[in-house]
């Protein structure tokens, strides 16, 4: 009891001086540190290590914590607490080295970050001390004078320092005392010292018992049989030239390649002089990489030799002479290292999925390199082969942190294979290169592009509705709802409470439709302003116009503006000089089109004419010229039907009569005034005849009377009344005005004069028929009294074009 508890405040004392010993190491190197002994449960509390790291217990599930050395410890998140997990035994970790650690690494993974920690292995005296042979078998000469000295095989002890192997006692006898030895390489072995000279014929053979004591609490033992036989005499034993040889050897040497040659001599001879050479207590591995010629003592290499598995090797050796003398060496062999080991890249953590804007200087993956060999050969650098965004940058010695150098672009590149390479600096050097794949994953950073920069459609007018009249495209580099576009329709210049019944976009294919049929008389073009927008968070939209042209058909007629038509289609009249020469200009037609371009371009034709030849008329300008003089046997009245075409296919037109009187003044015209051109049936031209007559009957009526009338006024009145016929009080009259006519110009200008200063005398035309009348009762007037001409009666049109005018007088 008193053991145990001086024990265990041993223990509270080393573990309290470790720790202030990581405290301080860490405050140094960033390293935590604890020692514990071997062989502890699972379970077992190895230290606090969220405490020691400065962590908060409440953060730890957080930061992702787990332990690189997963097989012996783990960590436990709730407390903080480095944990024991699986056996922990120092002799198969560390053999027999004197300082046992484990060496981890504690990764953080939010934010990512490495923690180095060693664990300091103590020995725990659980292996006792044992010998490979049951039996030592000695064969010793009686001759053998007190003194000599017989080395023993020695014991195995798996424990080191205290708990290692200590003392060799031996079982009581008259002959032989025992005393313990130590190597050069620090191992103990027992040694037989002959103490009283031996009688074979009195005792031929002894049996003792060695027993090996390490130097644990308690002590633990291995015994085994020493067999003696007293051999006759050979008093000479064999002499090795050194007591220890040495060599220097490459590791990956060939097999059977000469290490050293070891040499003893016996002064002895015969078989007594006969020397073999064996190894001495050596392990099966050394037995498996190395060859001892029993006769020669040649050591050659039995299979391959690895400096990262052992650095020396330390061969005991005896030889033996014929007889039952033997001697002893040593052989250090030290193996050179050799750069036969490529270093080793181990990804610790890594994120395959970047996002294409992230930070510059993010971390994507924690990489650590190994490369077994030592010194130059063991000293790893990293670099990146391809030209990549990324870099990498040494954090502590063999980890690397692969971290963000440049703008990420997804639409550019979306993928990286990245090779990682790792060269050591031996001569040669050799290295190791390990491929990962990083993913750029997507954001909303692209605004959808139209594939022009503005838009131009035409439509035909008269289109059916719901008919598609144009497609706008947008593309949008990026991908899923990034990526997906819609259309709509976002201003325009028409009304917008009309713009729904025009036009409609589809959201999904951009497909712009008419609602209704357009009319190119009414809209000749419009404007839209269509949006593309992505479906993103937040969504990226882009504009872009489209001019849709209303193109014109022919479906519009030609309209005939002058001269005006009467209900029946023809004008009134207009009346020609006699003595008119060739290319007299007559009258002109003038006609519009609504439609526009080629569908209005007009031609004018001559359809049907009383007198072919007489007149000519414009194609273009609509202007009826006498085409020759007026011949004897020519009517002096003169019919034209006129059509006026437009140049659309097919052509639409409209028709216009002409009434044409040869005349020298209005009153010579008068009485085919009444009279209107008849058809070219016979009975029609009998109506005409007819008409004629009378009309002829009624003026010459008319004549009578105005005769009869003169002649009295002559007899009663004064001359004065007589001075509206005389010949300087008239003027020339031309055609009639149509009452309805507001359309066009007129190319003459008359003049009417009616006699004056007569109340009793009134003028009028009431022959006249309504549409050969002026639009006001023609009354007789002095000119000098007052004047109206036709551009000052909203009734009667006025053409800059032309220089005539039309004036009317009253009588005052």
């Amino acid at each position: 009891m008193q053991r145990s508890s001086r024990q265990a405040e041993i223990m509270k004392r080393q573990v309290l001086f470790l720790f202030l010993l990581s405290l301080f190491c860490r405050a140094i190197s960033q390293q935590i540190q604890y020692m514990i002994p071997e062989e502890l449960a699972k379970g077992s509390r190895v230290g606090n290590l969220a405490k020691d790291l400065g962590l908060n217990v409440q953060d730890l599930p957080a930061r992702k914590l787990w332990v690189s050395a997963e097989e012996f410890f783990n960590m436990n998140i709730e407390s903080g607490e480095l944990l024991v997990r699986g056996r922990i035994d120092r002799e198969k970790i560390c053999g027999r080295k004197s300082k046992c650690t484990l060496e981890f690494e504690i990764v953080a993974e939010n934010p990512m970050n490495v923690f180095h920690v060693i664990v300091a292995i103590k020995d725990i005296n659980d292996n006792a001390p044992r010998f490979i042979p049951k039996v030592i078998d000695l064969e010793i000469c009686e001759s053998a004078l007190p003194g000599v000295k017989f080395p023993l095989d020695s014991a195995q002890d798996a424990d080191v320092e205290s708990n290692s192997l200590k003392v060799y006692a031996i079982s009581p006898n008259d002959h032989f005392s025992l005393s313990t030895k130590e190597s050069p390489d620090g191992r103990k072995y027992p040694e037989l010292l002959l103490e009283k000279p031996l009688d074979r014929e009195q005792q031929s053979s002894l049996r003792l018992i060695l027993t090996a004591m390490d130097g644990g609490d308690p002590p633990l033992s291995g015994t085994t049989q020493i067999q003696i036989q007293v051999m006759d005499a050979n008093d000479n034993a064999p002499v090795f030239s050194q007591d220890t040889y040495r060599v220097r050897l490459k590791e990956n040497v060939p097999w059977g390649t000469f290490v050293l040659c070891v040499k003893a001599t016996d002064q002895d001879e015969g078989v007594n002089a006969q020397i073999t050479y064996t190894f001495l207590n050596a392990p099966t591995s050394t037995n498996l990489l190395f060859n001892l010629n029993p006769n020669t003592g040649d050591i050659t290499t039995n299979g391959t030799l690895d400096f990262e598995e052992t650095s020396m090797y330390m061969l005991a050796i005896e030889a033996k002479d014929g007889g039952v003398h033997t001697a002893h060496c040593n052989v250090h062999i030290e193996i050179i290292d050799e750069n036969d080991n490529a270093p080793e890249v181990t990804f610790m953590s890594f994120s395959n999925k970047i996002l294409e804007n992230s930070d510059l200087g993010t971390i994507i993956a924690l990489i650590k390199v190994h490369d077994q060999d030592s010194e130059q050969n063991g000293l790893v650098t990293c670099y990146i082969q391809e030209e990549v965004p990324f870099r990498l940058e040494s954090t502590s010695k063999n980890y690397y942190k692969l971290m963000i150098e440049s703008a990420l672009d997804r639409e550019q590149i979306a993928e990286y294979n990245v090779t990682i390479t790792a060269i050591d600096k031996g001569k040669p050097s050799l290295s190791s290169s390990t491929s990962i794949t990083i993913h750029i994953s997507d954001i909303n950073d692209n605004t959808p592009v139209f594939q022009q920069s503005a838009y131009l459609t035409h439509v035909p007018e008269n289109n059916p509705p719901g008919a598609s009249i144009a497609q706008v495209s947008a593309s949008d580099p990026d991908l899923g709802p990034n990526g997906h576009v819609s259309y709509s329709i976002v201003a325009s210049d028409l009304e917008p409470r009309a713009l729904s019944s025009y036009v409609s976009v589809n959201a999904q294919s951009g497909v712009v439709f008419a609602q209704r049929a357009f009319d190119h008389e009414q809209l000749r073009a419009f404007e839209l302003t269509l949006q593309a927008h992505d479906q993103g968070s937040p969504a990226l939209s882009a504009n872009v116009s489209l001019r849709v042209l209303v193109d014109d058909r022919n479906d519009n007629a030609p309209k005939v503006l002058y001269p005006a038509l009467g209900p029946d289609g023809s004008a009134l009249f207009d009346t020609v000089p006699r003595a008119a020469q060739p290319g007299y200009l007559v009258t002109k037609v003038v006609a519009v089109d609504a439609d526009s371009g080629h569908n209005a371009w007009l031609s004018y034709h001559v359809l049907q004419a009383s007198e072919p030849g007489l007149f000519s008329l414009g194609l273009r300008t609509g202007e009826v010229r006498t085409a020759r003089a007026l011949g004897d046997r020519d009517a002096a009245r003169q019919r034209l039907l006129v059509a006026v075409r437009d140049g659309g296919q097919p052509p639409l037109s409209a028709t216009a009569t002409l009434l044409l009187v040869f005349a020298d003044s209005f009153q010579e015209a008068l009485p085919d005034l009444s009279e209107r051109p008849a058809p070219s049936d016979p009975q029609a031209e009998l109506q005409f005849y007819l008409v004629v007559a009378l009309a002829l009957i009624s003026v010459l009526f008319l004549l009578a009377v105005i005769l009869a009338v003169a002649l009295r006024l002559r007899r009663s009145s004064s001359p004065i009344t007589w001075g509206c016929f005389q010949p300087s009080l008239c003027s020339k009259s031309g055609p009639v005005v149509p009452p309805n006519y507001n359309e066009g110009t007129l190319p003459y200008s008359y003049n009417l004069c009616i006699p004056s200063h007569s109340s009793k005398t009134k003028f009028n035309f009431s022959d006249l028929t309504p549409e050969m009348a002026s639009p006001r009762d023609l009354l007789c007037e002095d000119p000098s009294v007052d004047v109206r001409t036709s551009n000052e009666d909203p009734q009667i049109a006025y053409d800059s074009s032309f220089s005539s005018h039309v004036s009317f007088c009253k009588p005052t």
